[in-house]
C-alpha cells in the first residue's frame, strides 16, 4: 500500500462530495464522454488510501472532467508513458498527457519530518493581501479552505462556494515552519479574466496552533516579483460533509 492520497481527498471534500458522490460523478462523466466506467465507492477508497496509486485512463479522464484539474495535480503517482496495465489494481497506468497540455511527472517520495507539532486537518480561513497596480489599491483575498494532513504534509483546497477563484496550497511542516506552493485560478468573469497565478509561500505556526502566518511570493503581469502577507486562521477540526457545507459560503 502506498501513502494516502490526501490531495484527492481534499479535492473531493472541497467539492462537498462523499466518496459515493464522487464515484457517481465519475460514472456520469464517463457516460457523457462515451467511455462508460464502473467507478464505485470502493474504488474511490482505494485511490484515497493509496492502495491504487494510478487510475486507468478512462477513470483519469473522468476525474479530470469532474474536478476540473489535470490528473497529475490530483495526488496520483504518474509513471513513464510507456508503462501500461489493463486494470486499476496492478499499480500502473494507461494515461495520455493531461488535458492542460502538461506532461505528467514523477512524484518522488519525500521524507517525513519527526518535528511535526499538532494536527492541522480541518476548516481554516485563508486571508492574503495583494497590491493591484491596475487599480492602484491593496486588496484582500478570502477563502474558506479544507486542510488535510498526512505526516508533515498539508493539502489545502478552497471550498467552491467561498470564492469564484479556486485556491490550492501544497505545504510541508518542519516544527513551526511551514513552506510550500500556492495556486489560484481567478474567476473568468472577474477583473483578472481567468488568469492563473502561482508562487511560493513561507509561514510560521503560532504557539496556539490556531494561526499560521507568513508571506507569499509570486509573479506579476509585468514579469516582476510580488509579495505580501498571508495567514490561515483555524475554524473547525471537522471535515465532515455537514461541516464543510456550513462553511461553503463567502467569508
Amino acid at each position: 500500500m502506498g501513502e494516502p492520497n490526501t490531495t484527492l481527498q481534499a479535492v473531493r471534500k472541497g467539492l462537498l462530495m462523499s466518496q459515493d458522490d464522487l464515484a457517481r460523478a465519475i460514472r456520469d462523466a464517463g457516460q457523457r464522454a462515451g467511455e462508460p466506467n464502473d467507478a464505485n465507492k470502493r474504488l474511490v477508497q482505494r485511490w484515497e488510501s493509496g492502495t491504487v496509486g494510478v487510475p486507468r485512463g478512462i477513470y483519469a479522464r473522468a476525474l479530470e472532467s469532474v474536478t476540473g484539474m489535470p490528473i497529475d495535480a490530483l495526488g496520483f503517482r504518474v509513471l513513464a508513458a510507456s508503462e501500461r496495465v489493463t486494470n486499476d489494481g496492478a499499480g500502473g497506468h494507461d494515461l495520455a498527457p493531461s488535458a492542460n497540455g502538461v506532461a505528467p511527472v514523477l512524484n518522488r517520495p519525500r521524507a517525513e519530518s519527526s518535528a511535526v507539532r499538532g494536527q492541522y486537518s480541518g476548516v481554516w480561513l485563508s486571508k492574503y493581501e495583494y497590491f493591484s497596480s491596475g487599480r492602484d489599491a491593496t486588496h484582500t483575498g478570502l477563502h474558506y479552505v479544507v486542510v488535510l494532513q498526512h505526516g508533515n504534509r498539508l493539502s489545502v483546497r478552497s471550498l467552491p462556494g467561498s470564492s469564484d477563484s479556486p485556491l490550492t496550497m501544497d505545504l510541508e511542516i518542519d516544527g513551526a515552519v511551514v513552506t510550500g506552493s500556492w495556486s489560484e485560478q481567478t474567476a473568468s468573469e472577474g477583473y483578472y479574466a481567468g488568469a492563473r497565478y502561482h508562487g511560493a509561500i513561507q509561514m510560521l505556526v503560532e504557539p496556539t496552533g490556531r494561526r499560521i502566518a507568513g508571506k507569499w511570493v509570486g509573479f506579476g503581469k509585468d514579469f516582476d516579483v510580488n509579495t505580501g502577507p498571508w495567514e490561515l486562521i483555524f475554524k473547525d477540526a471537522s471535515t465532515s460533509k455537514a461541516t464543510l457545507a456550513t462553511y461553503n459560503h463567502r467569508p
